[in-house]
């Protein structure tokens, strides 16, 4: 027998020995024992003594099992002492003689030499008890901080074993306590701090205490500081507690000048920029949207939409790897986000900025940009991805400053001069010299945004070929304009200044304006819920415009001061744009002439183009200094009125020799005579959004008089929308986006919503683009959130397989057409017009074929109508009035097999390329009939939805006169 363990049973035998010889059992002792101070302080210093003589009779603990057994046992007995004494009334004898003996000095090292897991974690136990007594001042006694940070930067060095994951979380977690009660009480920072003098410190030092550090810093001043910084990039309750904990530390510097110094002079910044830029070269290099198999959404899945290719070098959006790395990549730029708010130093925080602008703007994000392309497999697609989310993620004003400042290649401007103190100032200056010392060598000047910048990028981003390229643009577009509208105005848009700042747009020229784009959204196609669905589209658009950043400028109260400036909305670095002003949008301008390019081509885009799209063009026409006449309506310079103003001239002339009250009213009452005038629509005139627009609803009226039964199929189409909307409602599992500040809790149970809402809300979940506020094309609020890691996108490459009839889970109905009486219906040669015209129901027969040629019609691909209304590659066959007979009376032979030869004709026709060639020259995209239905019902969203903003802004931003 070893002589710890004959000593222990010794122990153990005496104690049982003296309790046989008191008549008592062990419980009652060991109770009466712990209630009573000196016997708990007699047991105490047994145990402690009992500790010494394990650790120095084992000449080798980490190679003798059983004295490190006995010591780990001898640790978690004295730690449970004290944690029980610190829980009883005073007197706690126990803890007043660990401070008086400095026992943590030996336990210390017992812990650092023994490299034993075990052991490092009951010596760790043992100082958070301490700690967490909050007696003798241990966090403020020197002996003790060096004793602890000597034993947790041996356990975490390079040379010590290797800890489990619960054993680092209590480690750091102990660091975090620290640092708490440091910023409770900064009187404790001298204890775990200090700014040694070093040999090349000048003798004039001394005089003051905010100059006596000017060298280089050391770990050893502040080993706290770094065990932190170790642990800031880890993820779970590690990082969590490690990032918390350098926050506080940081906080602290604003109190203690020497502190302030030592932190911009320490490789903080270095360390976190390096940091960022490892977690953004961790995310793939090549991208491509997509969404899980089993989850895709409805509005995807009756659509022409296919799963992208993957490889090892092109990773999904839906895979959970690529959501983790991208999680942690958002959660690091939200630390550095954190830092620079709860840092109260100007010196530090400008530090920090200027090491995230040289080591990751310059040298990381834009070369990705610049480096990227459409037609290596996705390499745009990322980065466009990864700044959006970025763009998303961040609210600082500094920070998004710097990043939109330095990629759209505005004017450089230095940071504003320091206030601090000299000695602080010139450690700023010799690390910021450093800096662009270290970065010199590798910075490119031929590739920088002077020559190449984002607009750049975007401009030829949204020309190109790649569906997945042209969605991801559109929404890193969209995110500027809704979040930092103020960058875009000179860069990414031309605009005009306004100079008035009364409105142009007359009641009755207002009119007209919503009665031509109601009557756009009603010929597309008729729906019995169209007016409760445009209610909802009012309530979304007043939510979007009120919630836009310009907007508080607008419609918030002033203040005494006559302003509305938010505290803290603006960056405090110069060159920041000017306060926006009032602006509308040049017809010229080469960002909308691209969306109308897109949107040209509305009905075989794919799906996600056209959610992106529609939003896009939504957002530039929400800030309310971007006035919308003269590009999204018709300019007010250019209306034409019926010219009846010659029957007044008389009138005129006698009122100017009456009674002048009487001719003041009755000049008001020609004003309002006059603003109430309803203009003669040109369509020349129109500008050339709302002529695409009509060139769109025309193209319905080609499709819905080539394609049988068109609104049939169309009405269909709504109701699966519909179906699954509501079941997207219920409570389920699914991950929702955090709800808006200004969305009212009674939406939830609002009645039903557009046929298309809360689909396009889970098309962009993963990529964390919030939505906004239950819009039908998936709009976006401004939380920011989540959110998650990347968008739904996909190609538009039409399919076969699953394109011709719409999945299980998606009901079309088709056994019992909805729709009443008093919907239009197109005309068809299968339908009996007497039957639907007398509510007669249609025999089973006639029921079943229509099903069977309505599956035929969704399979069938088509293209863009021409000008002449003709329908490529082919007219449909004309069904004549014998097919329809034969349908009727045929039900398992003829009709089936009429159906199917149709069927086989269409797949002869339009089997093999997906794509064929019109004139020789221009491929024409081909897609099937039910991609159309579906975009055709985004159109009609789309127009309602631009119906709602045009009236709530008349109202909100009083942009229609009466007089």
């Amino acid at each position: 027998m070893t002589p710890s363990k004959l000593w222990r049973s010794t122990i153990q035998l005496t104690d049982q020995w003296q309790r046989l010889i008191a008549g008592t059992s062990l419980a009652p002792a060991a109770k009466a024992n712990a209630n009573n101070p000196e016997k708990r302080l007699a047991r105490f210093k047994r145990e402690y003594s009992q500790l010494l003589q394990i650790w120095r009779g084992s000449s080798n603990v980490s190679q003798d099992n059983e004295a490190a057994e006995n010591l780990r046992t001898s640790l978690q007995q004295l730690t449970s002492i004290l944690g029980d004494e610190s829980r009883r009334p005073l007197p706690h004898p126990c803890i007043a003689f660990a401070a008086s003996k400095e026992l943590y000095i030996p336990i210390g090292k017992i812990a650092t030499t023994a490299y034993n897991e075990g052991i490092i974690r009951e010596g760790v136990g043992f100082f958070s008890t301490l700690i967490d007594s909050e007696e003798e001042d241990f966090v403020e006694n020197d002996g003790f901080s060096k004793a602890l940070m000597n034993l947790l930067v041996r356990i975490t060095g390079p040379n010590s074993i290797r800890l489990s994951f619960d054993t680092e979380i209590e480690v750091v977690e102990l660091a975090f306590n620290i640092t708490t009660k440091i910023r409770l009480d900064p009187d404790i920072l001298p204890a775990w701090f200090t700014a040694q003098a070093r040999e090349d410190e000048s003798e004039e030092a001394e005089r003051d205490a905010h100059e006596k550090f000017t060298g280089k810093t050391h770990k050893e001043d502040f080993p706290l500081f770094y065990l932190l910084l170790d642990y800031i990039h880890e993820e779970g309750r590690i990082g969590d507690f490690a990032r918390t904990g350098l926050l506080y530390i940081i906080e602290a510097a604003s109190n203690s000048p020497a502190l302030e110094q030592w932190i911009i002079e320490s490789d903080l910044a270095t360390h976190m920029a390096t940091g960022l830029g490892a977690l953004y070269s961790q995310l793939s290099r090549k991208l491509v949207i997509d969404h899980p198999r089993d989850e895709l959404p409805p509005i995807l899945a009756l659509s022409d939409y296919e799963h992208p290719i993957t490889t090892s070098e092109i990773i999904s959006s839906a895979s959970s790897d690529f959501q983790g790395h991208m999680e942690t990549f958002l959660s690091h730029l939200v630390f550095w986000q954190d830092v620079l708010n709860h840092c109260k130093s100007v010196e530090v925080k400008q530090t920090l900025l200027e090491h995230f602008q040289v080591i990751f703007l310059q040298q990381l994000l834009y070369p990705s940009l610049l480096e990227s392309s459409d037609v290596d497999g996705g390499s745009s697609v990322a980065v466009l991805t990864y700044l959006r989310r970025i763009l998303e993620s961040l609210e600082h004003p500094d920070m998004i400053h710097l990043i939109l400042h330095y990629l759209l290649a505005l004017p450089d401007t230095a940071l504003s001069p320091s206030t601090s103190r000299a000695s602080v100032s010139a450690a700023r200056k010799r690390k910021s010299m450093d800096l662009a010392t270290m970065m010199a060598s590798s910075v490119d000047i031929s590739s920088t945004p002077a020559l190449y910048n984002l607009v750049d990028l975007i401009q030829g981003s949204l020309k190109s070929r790649s569906q997945q390229t042209i969605s991801v643009t559109l929404q890193l577009v969209s995110v500027i304009l809704r979040r930092h509208h103020r960058y875009a105005v000179s860069t990414l848009l031309w605009t005009s200044q306004i100079l008035h700042h009364g409105p142009e747009r007359t009641i009755g020229t207002h009119d007209r304006q919503m009665e031509f784009l109601l009557t756009l959204a009603g010929d597309v196609g008729s729906d019995d819920n169209i007016n409760e669905v445009y209610e909802n589209h009012i309530k979304d658009s007043m939510s979007v415009l009120e919630s836009h950043q310009c907007s508080i400028d607008l419609i918030a109260p002033k203040t005494a001061g006559g302003t509305t400036k938010l505290p803290g909305a603006q960056a405090t670095i110069p060159g920041a744009p000017r306060d926006i002003r009032l602006h509308t949008l040049r017809p010229e301008d080469p960002m909308l002439t691209t969306l109308l390019e897109i949107l040209g081509t509305f009905f075989t885009n794919a799906v996600e183009t056209n959610l992106s799209l529609t939003g896009t063009i939504v957002d530039l026409a929400t800030c309310g200094f971007m006035r919308i006449d003269g590009w999204l309506l018709p300019d007010p310079s250019k209306y034409v009125y019926n010219d009846d103003d010659e029957e007044d001239a008389g009138d005129r002339y006698f009122d100017s020799i009456g009674d002048p009250i009487e001719i003041q009213e009755k000049a008001q009452m020609r004003a309002l005579k006059k603003a109430r005038k309803t203009p003669i629509w040109i369509k020349s005139q129109l500008p050339p959004l709302l002529q695409t627009l009509n060139m769109l609803v025309d193209q319905v009226s080609n499709y819905r008089s080539e394609i049988p039964r068109f609104d049939n199929i169309l009405q269909q189409r709504r109701d699966a929308f519909q179906a699954a909307s509501s079941a997207i409602a219920t409570p389920i599992p699914i991950r929702q986006p955090p709800r808006s500040s200004f969305e009212s809790p009674s939406r939830d149970v609002s009645p039903p919503r557009s046929t298309f809402d809360s689909l396009a809300q889970r098309i962009f979940p993963e990529l964390g683009t919030p939505s906004r506020s239950h819009s039908p094309r998936g709009r976006r609020s401004q939380d920011q959130q989540r959110s998650t890691a990347s968008g739904g996108h996909g190609f538009a490459t039409p399919i076969t397989s699953r394109g011709a009839v719409p999945p299980l889970q998606f009901p079309m109905g088709l056994e019992t057409p909805s729709g009443g009486t008093s919907r239009a219906f197109s005309p068809s040669p299968l339908r009996d017009a007497q039957s639907v015209l007398h509510g007669q129901t249609p025999p089973a027969s006639q029921v079943a074929a229509f099903a069977a040629v309505d599956q035929s019609t969704l399979a069938r691909k088509v293209g863009l109508p021409s000008a002449k209304g003709e329908i490529s590659p082919i007219p449909f066959p004309d069904l004549t009035e014998n097919d329809s007979r034969t349908a009727e009376s045929n039900t398992d032979g003829a009709a089936e097999s009429k159906i199917a030869t149709g069927k086989d004709q269409v797949e002869e026709s339009s089997s093999g390329e997906a794509e064929v060639e019109a004139k020789g020259e221009i491929e024409e995209k081909l897609v099937t009939v039910s991609h159309i239905l579906t975009n055709v019902i985004m159109l009609q969203e789309f127009i309602l939805d631009l119906a709602a903003l045009v009236q709530v802004r008349a109202g909100l931003f009083s942009e229609v006169k009466f007089l």
